[in-house]
């Protein structure tokens, strides 16, 4: 998915925000390169209506898009038509259709299951509406039109070196044992992540400084289904007890936040002392953990910037402009490489939290 120029480049950006270099202003990209995009729509009327189907409410972060994307498209002087499918793939696939039946101009897909839309988004396409995915990729359509996310694969790499760093920071000298958890196998993201992570991780799975005492190393085998806590907490139990009655575990790759307090929460129950512990999405209670110091790392990546991104490009199009555009070349859904706006993530632990929520009106109280 993701060339060799790329990884070079995403493991060189995650060395720089390993050192601090990294900033909250930097998520705002200045790139504006737009050779393979696709072609800028027809302007359309400043007061369309812009349709938002996000999916179920499994973080904070979606549910702080929801209110930023209704204000958002608001301010703009857009009528904003955002919905969540709590009930599922089939509830998103009849929001996106309704969205396309009332004459949306624009649809932002976050998908629940990127491969199961294309019907819909096609119909949306048909319609004369541009298709934005939002953070997930949309797969195996050649309907969508653009991509806007933080850069996922080097939230991955950031992930690793994280990992890494942190058990030295503990025990200067290797072998570590650790235990890799995955995101679930119906976001599009999730495999990205994953991959990210494994590109700094399998070397030195490959060279003896890392051991993963289950041996379960494939993507396959590491994920969780729906990003549930109670699906993470059950696996991260067997685990334990299969593999760590004598073992020290050292380190656990986790995609994300919620998934990182499952198994803090289950090594508490085994009685086990706390490994490294990586995240994602810097949800409050993590962030909490972090400064506690139980949960090691989360990313940064700021939903307001985000939203305020992809509706920048929503009002481009509405100019009968092409939006911004980072990357021509990494995000091939199967069918066509989506031309995407990518956002800098930032790793954050205890020792840059407080920089790097400086501007954030929740997180910020936290870091104190």
């Amino acid at each position: 998915m993701r060339s060799l120029t790329k990884l070079m480049a995403a493991s060189a950006v995650a060395a720089l925000a390993l050192t601090g270099c990294g900033r909250a202003d930097e998520d705002t990209p200045t790139d504006t390169a737009s050779g393979g995009a696709s072609g800028a729509a027809e302007a359309f009327p400043k007061d369309a209506l812009i349709g938002v189907s996000l999916p179920q409410k499994t973080s904070e972060n979606w549910v702080l898009a929801e209110s930023l994307f209704k204000d958002g498209l608001a301010e703009a002087g857009f009528k904003g038509d955002v919905q969540f499918a709590n009930g599922g793939v089939g509830e998103q696939q009849n929001q996106i259709q309704s969205m396309v039946t009332k004459g949306a101009k624009v649809v932002v897909v976050g998908a629940i299951d990127g491969a199961q839309l294309g019907t819909q988004v096609k119909a949306a396409k048909d319609s004369g509406a541009t298709v934005i995915a939002y953070d997930r990729l949309l797969l195996n359509t050649d309907a969508v039109d653009y991509y806007v996310a933080y850069d996922n694969f080097e939230v991955g790499v950031l992930q690793g070196n994280a990992l890494l760093e942190g058990m030295a920071a503990k025990k200067p000298a290797g072998p570590y044992n650790i235990e890799l958890f995955a995101g679930s196998p119906d976001d599009a993201n999730a495999k990205v992540f994953f991959d990210g992570a494994m590109s700094v991780l399998k070397p030195k799975i490959d060279d003896g400084t890392l051991k993963v005492v289950s041996g379960q190393t494939s993507f396959n085998q590491a994920v969780t289904q729906g990003w549930k806590a109670e699906n993470a907490q059950r696996r991260a139990d067997t685990l334990l007890s299969a593999s760590y009655s004598s073992a020290a575990l050292d380190g656990v790759l986790s995609p994300n936040d919620t998934l990182a307090r499952a198994v803090i929460t289950s090594v508490k129950a085994a009685g086990k002392p706390l490994p490294v512990i990586t995240g994602q999405d810097s949800e409050v209670e993590s962030v909490k953990s972090i400064m506690a110091g139980e949960q090691y790392s989360t990313i940064n990546k700021d939903t307001r910037n985000l939203v305020a991104e992809t509706i920048k490009m929503v009002q481009a199009l509405q100019k009968g402009e092409k939006p911004t555009v980072t990357d021509t070349e990494s995000y091939n859904n199967k069918v066509k490489v989506v031309p995407a706006n990518l956002l800098k993530p930032l790793i954050v632990t205890k020792a840059n939290a407080k920089e790097a929520y400086a501007n954030d009106p929740t997180l910020s109280k936290l870091t104190q």
